[in-house]
């Protein structure tokens, strides 16, 4: 499967999903200095992985028969940061996992095998394979 979007201008553009299911004003946040009223590209990334990291759990529980919690949540923070070594931009991401009731070693054990299968996962510790190309 492959899904795009187009986006512009970070602080007062849109991205929009290429079937047009997705369309979302794009704005620059008060605490980085703008108006704020609209999302901005880390809460996209962090909605992603969160969403991501959540389908991989359920592979991984029907995969080993372990029942998950019915209201098992994950959730994603984004900060935009700079870099302590070159002082350049980047995204960091923590998830704050949920399974309530059930055992710590299952809910541990579960976590681990699902950073190792979902994509977002991946990605964060192993980077991407992009390109960029001017049209």
């Amino acid at each position: 499967m492959t899904g795009g979007a187009s986006g512009h201008g970070r602080a007062s553009g849109k991205a929009v999903s290429n079937d047009g299911e997705l369309e979302l004003e794009l704005r620059l946040p008060k605490e980085l200095g703008g108006n704020g009223g609209g999302t901005n590209p880390e809460q996209l990334f962090a909605a992603g992985f969160a969403a991501c990291f959540h389908g991989a759990m359920r592979l991984v529980a029907m995969k080993n028969n372990v029942p998950l919690p019915a209201d098992f949540a994950i959730h994603c923070t984004t900060t935009f940061a700079r870099e302590a070594f070159d002082g350049l931009f980047c995204i960091k991401a923590r998830l704050e996992i949920s399974l309530p009731g059930m055992a710590k070693d299952m809910a541990l054990a579960l976590v681990h095998e699902t950073e190792t299968i979902c994509p977002y996962s991946k990605m964060a510790d192993q980077g991407i394979a992009s390109s960029v190309h001017l049209s």
